[in-house]
């Protein structure tokens, strides 16, 4: 049996150069990250991953029967940066497949010996197991170094042996920074202007029907609806058919002006929801105009809302543009979309704005939930599905 080893600056690369020179069906067996300095240490040097695999090991699925034949072909070099073994409960497994499983773990001890024999230390392999885990979560490698990081200083031994602790220690850590606004709070005899703001495509005008249907329908409360998203028929007529199926009064605006007579005619409503236009987060002048109109409405919350399917780098850039017109929540949308939701950690750390919302379908009422730091947090770990929202 051959066993080669590769080493590359990401994770993805180096588990290319796996499927590239082994095929589609090579085995991952192990996997660390090193330095010209050492093993994983941290400090000095370049960083690169190495990954050891094999193409005449059998390593069995982890998933169910019924699944195994819906794999996609390739998806074990990508998928098995951690051990098989570690997630397979031995007692209910074929003899001949914890054979198997036995041969991988005394290959992996052997290359573990053969590591420390030369001098250098070796990362727990529960915390290469998490690094990996947060890869494939969409988190960049060195926010996911970062988090490893930390747990390993803070975390005692007896944790850092349980993948299990090591993760619920990570989801505590990052629920931690993460802050939420709650539901849109209404008080008894006092009208609310809540304005949501954002570029185009992000779901706006879905998230206002969603909101209006919600506190309308749900909570019997007076909801008015302002739209000065003029720039698309399509969105205006799509708001009128929800405000008329809905049964509330709604108001089209094109002008500053236009925008403090409309908010003043539905000041007797419990509540006010302002449709915008999507800005380019990089036309200073688009988002100076709606920063007119926001300060004509008087707009007691602007919400910003992004799209979960955006690229981390592009969330952050939108968050900063957007702070202009005065942003003070945070919404995220199309999180059903998204192929993991690593990349809002970011945003959610540098843009300082409570999360209000996230939204997960096109379903009105329906598909929209309050955020809860904790939830978020496992969603972002990739430790719990969209699917409840």
């Amino acid at each position: 049996m051959e066993i080669k080893t590769y080493r590359a600056a990401t994770m993805h690369e180096a588990l290319a150069m796996v499927r590239d020179d082994l095929g589609p069906d090579a085995a991952v067996l192990h996997t660390r990250e090193v330095r010209a300095g050492g093993w994983f240490g941290w400090l000095g040097g370049a960083r690169q991953i190495e990954v050891t695999a094999s193409a005449g090991v059998n390593v069995p699925s982890r998933l169910p029967p019924r699944m195994q034949a819906e794999e996609a072909p390739g998806a074990r070099v990508a998928t098995a940066a951690a051990p098989a073994f570690a997630t397979v409960s031995p007692p209910v497994l074929p003899e001949e497949v914890k054979g198997q499983l036995t041969d991988l773990q005394s290959m992996l001890q052997e290359l573990c010996r053969q590591s420390r024999r030369g001098g250098q230390a070796e990362l727990p392999e529960t915390l290469f197991r998490l690094f990996t885990d947060l890869i494939e979560a969409d988190l960049g490698e060195d926010l996911a170094r970062e988090l490893v990081d930390r747990v390993r200083r803070v975390a005692p031994d007896r944790e850092l042996a349980d993948t299990v602790l090591i993760k619920a220690r990570v989801a505590r850590q990052v629920e931690e920074e993460i802050a939420v606004a709650g539901p849109i709070a209404l008080t008894p005899g006092r009208s609310r202007l809540v304005a949501l703001v954002g570029p185009t495509g992000v779901g706006k005008t879905t998230t206002i029907a969603k909101l209006a249907a919600n506190y309308r329908l749900k909570q019997k409360r007076n909801v008015g609806l302002i739209t000065v998203d003029t720039y698309r028929i399509a969105a205006v007529e799509q708001l009128r058919t929800y405000a008329d199926i809905i049964d509330l009064p709604m108001q089209v605006v094109s002008t500053p002006r236009e925008m403090r007579e409309a908010a003043r005619r539905m000041s007797a409503l419990d509540l006010i929801l302002l449709d915008t236009a999507g800005r380019s987060p990089r036309d200073g002048i688009k988002i100076q105009e709606l920063k007119a109109f926001l300060t004509e409405a008087g707009a007691d919350e602007v919400h910003l809302v992004l799209s979960s399917v955006a690229s981390a780098r592009t969330l952050e850039q939108t968050a900063a543009q957007f702070a202009a017109v005065g942003t003070n929540r945070l919404i995220l949308t199309k999180l059903d979309e998204a192929t993991g939701l690593g990349n809002l950690l970011p945003v959610l750390r540098s843009s300082k704005l409570p999360l209000s919302y996230l939204t997960n379908g096109q379903n009105v009422p329906d598909d929209i939930e309050t955020a809860d730091a904790g939830r978020v947090a496992r969603l972002v770990l990739a430790m719990e599905s969209v699917a409840g929202l």
